[in-house]
């Protein structure tokens, strides 16, 4: 590998470590949020920034791609499929983002919430096997296994019937956002990615301030008690982390990513425990610890990994 390529994904993968940081310590920003509004009134803000602060972003974006005597050329109904899937992955989101916010309010922790969320990343193999019939592999069972079981030591301290609404809700959310990733898988390669997340967060700012004027939770002195709360989740976790992310996953192969991302968890326990001052039990950070293990593991594809191994095996003899 080139030494140029080398820095390439040393930093690829510092801006995605980043990333997760700034997504982990989103949590704390919901908690704080949920302390003086609405979860609906909060994601109506929050994603009205994010949408925002993309904007730049993109025009930069479009004047680059505009020099290139290929871009100009684009197919007909491009616009139409973009429109369409902006919609049906606003909606995925926005359904992710109410649920995952009210999760947060019952909670109110946000490593406890930060846990329940990433099983995403466990359930987006299994998703993918039961709706796309994709091949599921042995370390993924695994996984499953293991993050049920850390579910359990987190969430269950008083029998199965007693598993708290909010945990409930959290999960809810996790399951909506791997749906939003294979939606977004099945697309993603056909659409501008920066102009397919702009279109999905307008959607979800305008379903999201629906759902506030219909309730009457319109609070601005609620938003100025925690301004700096919502900023933070709007443009540094919405408009900068996704931009780190795009630039970063250019110089890292994906299952590096994924793992480097999913340290979202421990940052938002981290950020729980450094600004929040949150506590939890010992059974709760075992089953926190058997959570990240088994999305550690739900990321590892098997086969790949052994034909590596091997690859670099063959590599050594044949230079000896």
């Amino acid at each position: 590998m080139p030494k140029s390529e080398k820095q390439r994904r040393v930093v690829g993968s510092v801006l995605l470590l980043v990333t997760a940081l700034i997504w982990g310590f989103a949590f704390v920003s919901q908690v704080q949020g949920m302390q003086s509004m609405s979860p609906a009134f909060f994601n109506a803000i929050r994603f009205t920034l994010g949408a925002a602060s993309l904007f730049p972003v993109l025009l930069l974006s479009s004047r680059t791609r505009a020099r290139r005597a290929d871009d100009e050329r684009q197919p007909a109904g491009r616009r139409g499929r973009l429109v369409l899937w902006s919609c049906v992955c606003g909606l995925v989101l926005w359904a992710g983002a109410t649920s995952q916010q009210i999760g947060v309010q019952m909670s109110m922790s946000a490593g406890h919430s930060g846990f329940v969320t990433a099983l995403y990343i466990v359930l987006v193999p299994v998703l993918g096997f039961l709706f796309l019939h994709r091949r599921i592999h042995v370390l993924t069972v695994s996984a499953i296994i293991v993050s049920v079981i850390g579910f359990y030591l987190l969430c269950v301290t008083d029998g199965i019937r007693n598993v708290g609404t909010g945990d409930l809700v959290l999960l809810a959310s996790a399951v909506l956002y791997a749906t939003h990733i294979l939606v977004i898988d099945r697309v993603g390669d056909r659409l501008d990615p920066l102009e397919l997340s702009l279109g999905q967060y307008l959607v979800v700012s305008l379903l999201s301030w629906v759902m506030t004027l219909s309730l009457h939770q319109v609070d601005w002195r609620g938003a100025l008690a925690c301004a700096g709360a919502v900023a933070y989740a709007g443009i540094m976790s919405v408009g900068v982390a996704y931009t780190l992310q795009v630039v970063g996953q250019r110089y890292v192969p994906p299952s590096q990513a994924s793992m480097i991302m999913s340290l979202e968890s421990l940052f938002s326990a981290v950020g729980g425990a450094l600004i929040l001052h949150e506590t939890m039990t010992g059974r709760a950070y075992a089953g926190c610890a058997l959570i990240f293990l088994g999305t550690i593991l739900a990321q590892i594809d098997p086969e790949r990994l052994l034909n590596r191994i091997f690859q670099d095996d063959s590599q050594q003899q044949a230079i000896q």
